[in-house]
């Protein structure tokens, strides 16, 4: 019988990597090995004919309208690597790996779950269709450790708090700050006025109280992190540019616990993120908070969306109606969306543009996104709007939104799609689907059962 704990605890934690091919991250240290674990599942990795090994499974909160607790794994490899699950409370008919576009068949034999990978991805493994108690598994590639230097800050393993009562961890121009494996810091870090900052490693950020936020800085590269249960939203950009955020893994389920923010920023990547929150998965807006002017130029790819509440992707809402912002040039290419819950028809969407604040919203690329559930909402909703909760005008202008390579199968129970101007002299243009399928069907046209346009629009195409 496999017992997690019991074998963490003999192994001291220790990460026993062989030939840089599976790492293992050593495990919480003190009380918070028993205070973070989640005895659901026993979980081992191992390389292909070598011993098992075993994984710590972390506790997270999830789903803002339970909240439900879940699982968390994490490890390093190279090569082949066979994954062991076993549930350890009740028996199950049916198991399931997602995104389902991986194609993972899992093999089950006497209890135990097994599977095979050979690269870095992101994974929900869901019994009988249980999605609120599942485990997630973030297989990652190593992050090389930095040589020593006098600009180079690391947190080895281990529990790190941030000095005084200040809540961060310090951050300066053209540092390099690591966070090992098995590092947890109950802290954030703030880089504010920086340069040339690099925040990288497979470290993890327990219960944030607030978003980590690039403000007012140029070349920052955020890598590799974990976020478990932030109390509000996990990253935010502010009048920034040229920021990635790369490998961003973040499980939350509090109030706008969005998952990563862009507010007034040129030139932004986010690439290789797992983001399942009780708001929006990514939201681009104009000035916002901290945020002041037009936003440009930002790239989101080859990453997994889990909004439990709100959208996936959320573009517009917010910006300044004297100065009339600009949101243009935005991207998301190689998305998969595993669910979308939101009841509120006002904030419905897994691939939403709401523009207002007197906002102008063009040049928007969806290309390449499969929706594998939506239990209530729309697929599509694109209106230019006002919103009296937040706004303090109506958008201005959509123009220019093009969705290729859509596929949702259909699942849950979806409301129509939307187009929709705000009025004559605030109208949403030039809107194109090309190979969009829903449930199967090719959308040819404006089918009123899945998309409904309506006043104040015009240039709608479909291929």
């Amino acid at each position: 019988m496999w017992s997690s704990l019991a074998l963490a605890l003999a192994m001291g934690g220790a990460r026993e990597a062989r030939a840089g091919t599976l790492d293992v991250y050593p495990v919480p240290p003190g009380g918070l090995l028993y205070q973070m674990h989640n005895d659901t599942f026993t979980v081992r990795a191992r390389q292909p004919g070598g011993p098992w090994r075993d994984l710590y499974e972390y506790d997270v909160k999830i789903d803002a309208d339970g909240p439900s607790q879940a699982s968390v794994v994490q490890f390093d490899f190279e090569g082949p690597v066979e994954i062991g699950v076993r549930k350890n409370n009740g028996d199950f008919r049916r198991v399931e790996v997602r995104p389902a576009h991986k194609a993972i068949r899992p093999v089950v034999r006497d209890g135990i779950v097994t599977f095979t990978i050979d690269k870095p991805q992101n994974l929900s493994v869901e019994f009988d269709g249980d999605r609120l108690h599942n485990l997630h598994i973030f297989a990652g590639a190593p992050v090389p450790r930095p040589a020593p230097g006098p600009d180079v800050v690391i947190y080895e393993a281990g529990l790190h708090k941030p000095p005084g009562d200040s809540g961060y961890f310090p951050v300066a121009s053209g540092q390099t700050i690591y966070l090992a494996p098995g590092a947890i810091l109950q802290g954030l870090f703030k880089p504010e006025k920086v340069e040339n900052v690099r925040i990288i490693g497979h470290g993890m950020i327990d219960r944030p109280a607030d978003q980590l936020v690039v403000q007012d800085s140029k070349n920052v590269l955020v890598e590799g992190l974990t976020f478990l249960t932030p109390k509000h939203g996990t990253i935010a950009c502010a009048s920034s540019s040229q920021v990635t955020f790369r490998d961003i893994k973040t499980l939350s389920n509090g109030a706008w616990s969005d998952g990563i923010n862009v507010f007034a920023c040129q030139d932004v990547t986010v690439e290789r993120a797992f983001i399942r929150t009780s708001d929006d998965s990514v939201a681009i807006y104009a000035t916002r908070k901290a945020g002041t002017g037009d936003t440009r130029g930002v790239r989101v790819r080859q990453s997994v969306f889990w909004p439990d509440v709100a959208h996936a992707v959320f573009i517009g809402l917010h910006g300044d109606t004297d100065k009339r912002n600009v949101v243009e040039d935005i991207r998301f290419e190689d998305i998969d969306i595993l669910g979308l819950d939101e009841d509120d028809p006002e904030y419905q969407g897994a691939l939403a543009i709401s523009a207002g604040d007197s906002n102008t919203v063009r040049n928007v690329v969806f290309d390449g996104v499969r929706v594998e559930q939506i239990e209530e909402g729309k697929l599509f909703n694109v209106r230019t709007v006002f919103n009296a909760k937040y706004g303090t005008s109506p958008g201005l202008l959509v123009d220019g939104v093009h969705f290729r390579n859509i596929s949702f199968t259909g699942a849950g129970w979806p409301s129509p799609s939307t187009i929709a101007g705000y009025g004559p002299d605030r109208p949403v243009r030039n809107v194109s689907f090309e190979n969009v399928t829903i449930a199967g069907k090719r959308l040819k046209g404006p089918d009123p059962s899945l998309i409904e346009i309506g006043p104040n629009v015009s240039g709608v195409s479909f291929k």
